[in-house]
Formats: structure tokens, C-alpha cells, sequence
């Protein structure tokens, strides 16, 4: 299970994960016109807000993702009881079955939380309305009409939605619906039904800086509405590259559940918080017969079992393999990954 040795099982995640690939850059190192610089030539980040003719604040720019973990698990802070236990056990089915049904496994559209918090995107603002523009698969775009109209009343479901917008200050909300069934929140499965209602607020704090908020508000897949709280930073002197889904090329290869089931009994032995240096811990809990880590740049996700004592992310390449003393008590994991191995040492049960 070395980091040189992805299995199987995680070759069909990373397809799900990567199908979409893109093409070498154009223009990423063009600087921007009209930014405010530094006497060294770079960006002044921290330099007031620009603003419209009608004293707007502009959002006009290449801004990068806002918290890239959520696209993983936008509901990785609920409580099981935010969710309804339909939408939950169809997530974890879906990740068990390593997204292999996903949207962007199939070339098909991903959500608006997944473009969200994806990689780069353009905001092109104009008097009447404004473009979203994203570096994500098959390159989509959005509408925000802000000329005063109102969501369609009875509109036909699409995957992105229909969205308006408007100003509270210097923070713009945007209000989207009208979407269908077939999107997933997120990358790892959580459905959506055509009763979804997203509210986002965009509010740039200075040049290279803005705070946003996201409001899922879905009464079929969840018991309350919650938010997400994150920020966008400024992409200068760049550009968003073409990303092309290959219309299922490689779907071959993608394979699905491992089949292997673990008790929870013996899964609940590996629980509990592992010390990889002062100040960096993967904690690991267990619900029923599924395996959850944290820490690492890891998700809330189940991870995909390969044997007794081995496991693999369902998000990134890494791996853990649980090692136990002569006695049979677990003492630490292994951690797999593109960097090497590294011992994180257990310090208590959870």
C-alpha cells in the first residue's frame, strides 16, 4: 500500500475525481491591467476595493475557490440529524461505490456548491447582470440578472439553476433555484431534489480578498438549512484554462464497491486521535461499519476498505494501514501518500 502502489480500487476514485483533465496554459502569467502593484511589481492585495461607476463594489476578476473541502462533503459540519436518513444513505452508497455514477464521472453538469469551491472562476460584472465563468469540468457558466427581475415562477429544472441578484450594502446576494434532481452537492454524492434553494453572499473585502457564504437550503435532502463560511482570494496575472470532459473515455476502468465489509466492533479498535508532529492530528471515528478521518487535508468521508487494516481516501491519494503491537492494541498508522510514509502515533481512543 505504498505511495508508489495505488490500488485498484483508488485508480477508479481518482478517474471519478479527474476525468476532466486540462490543456496546457496560455496567458498565466500575463499581468492583469489595471491593478494596484507593490514597488517589487506584485499585486497589491490589500488595496481598496474597486468600485462601479454607480459606486458599486466591482467583483470583476479570476478568484480562486472558496474551501476546497467542502467540494468533497459541502455537509462535512452537519449532524447526522440535519440530514434526512434517505439523503444519507444514498451518500454514503455513493461513496462506497467510488462516485462512479457521479456527474463528472459521466461528463455531465456538477453543482453550483462544486464550482463554488473548485479551482478558479471569472466574475464578469456589468450593470445588468453578471457572469460567472468556471475552470471545472466542460468549462459551464452562470447568469446573475440583477436588473430588478424575479426568479421564474414556474421554471423548467436545470442543473445550475436560474439566478438573481442584489445589493444588501456592499455585499451581493444571489438567489438561485429552479434545479433538477440529477445534480450532486458535492463531489461525493450528496443528492439534491428540485425543492434546493441556494443563497450566496459575496462581499469583497479589499482588492485580493473576499469573504463568501453559501446557503443550502434543501427540505427533501436536509432537516434545516445551514451555511458555509469561507473566503476567496484573487487569482492575478492568470487565466482560466479549457477543460474538456471526454465523453466517458476511460468509464471502462471505473469499478465500484470493494465488497469488503469490516464489524464494527473491529473498526471501532482504530478510533481515535493520532499524533503525526505537535500540532498535526488525524482524528478517526467509526460509525457502524464505516471508517471516517480527519486531518491531513482530508475530508469527512467513509474511507474505502482494501483489507482488515488497510484503507484508502475516497478524496485524495492517500492511504492508512493500522499497525498493532504484540498485545493486539492498535499503537499508530501508516500514512500513505505522494510525499512518502509517515508513523502517526495513537494518543487516545475516541
Amino acid at each position: 500500500m505504498g505511495s508508489n502502489r495505488l490500488s485498484n480500487a483508488f485508480a477508479a476514485v481518482l478517474l471519478a475525481v479527474l476525468l476532466p483533465t486540462t490543456v496546457a496554459a496560455q496567458w498565466t502569467d500575463f499581468p492583469t491591467p489595471g491593478l494596484p502593484r507593490l514597488p517589487d511589481g506584485k499585486p497589491n492585495l490589500f488595496a481598496p476595493v474597486p468600485r462601479t461607476a454607480d459606486g458599486k463594489p466591482d467583483l470583476s476578476g479570476v478568484w480562486r475557490g472558496a474551501g476546497p473541502l467542502y467540494r468533497f462533503n459541502i455537509a462535512q459540519d452537519l449532524k447526522p440529524e440535519d440530514i434526512q436518513p434517505w439523503a444519507e444513505a444514498l451518500f454514503l452508497e455513493r461513496v462506497r461505490d467510488s462516485r462512479k455514477d457521479s456527474p463528472l464521472a459521466r461528463c455531465l453538469p456538477v453543482s453550483v456548491p462544486f464550482h463554488d469551491f473548485f479551482n478558479l472562476n471569472r466574475i464578469v460584472q456589468t450593470p445588468g447582470l453578471i457572469v460567472l465563468l468556471f475552470e471545472s469540468p466542460n468549462s459551464p457558466h452562470r447568469t446573475v440578472f440583477t436588473d430588478g427581475r424575479d426568479l421564474p415562477k414556474d421554471p423548467n429544472p436545470t442543473w445550475l439553476g436560474y439566478s438573481v441578484g442584489r445589493w444588501d450594502g456592499d455585499t451581493l446576494v444571489v438567489t438561485t433555484a429552479g434545479f433538477n434532481d440529477r445534480g450532486w452537492l458535492d463531489s461525493a454524492g450528496h443528492p439534491q431534489t428540485e425543492s434546493l434553494r441556494i443563497t450566496e453572499r459575496f462581499r469583497r473585502r479589499d482588492l485580493g480578498h473576499m469573504d463568501f457564504e453559501i446557503t443550502i437550503d434543501d427540505p427533501k435532502a436536509f432537516t434545516r438549512p445551514f451555511t458555509v463560511k469561507t473566503e476567496r482570494l484573487l487569482a492575478p496575472d492568470t487565466d482560466l484554462l479549457e477543460d474538456v470532459c471526454e465523453n466517458e473515455r476511460d468509464g471502462r476502468h471505473l469499478s465500484g464497491d470493494t465488497g469488503i465489509r469490516l464489524s464494527p466492533a473491529l473498526l471501532a479498535t482504530y478510533a481515535g486521535v493520532y499524533e503525526l508532529a505537535p500540532g498535526r492530528e488525524v482524528v478517526v471515528t467509526a460509525t457502524g461499519d464505516l471508517l471516517f478521518v480527519r486531518g491531513v487535508n482530508e475530508p469527512k468521508l467513509p474511507l474505502l476498505v482494501q483489507s482488515e487494516t488497510k484503507f484508502m481516501s475516497t478524496a485524495t491519494p492517500n492511504g492508512f494501514e493500522f499497525v498493532r503491537d504484540a498485545q493486539g492494541r492498535v499503537t499508530h498508522l501508516m500514512l500513505h501518500s505522494e510525499a512518502g510514509e509517515q508513523k502517526a502515533v495513537r494518543k487516545a481512543a475516541r
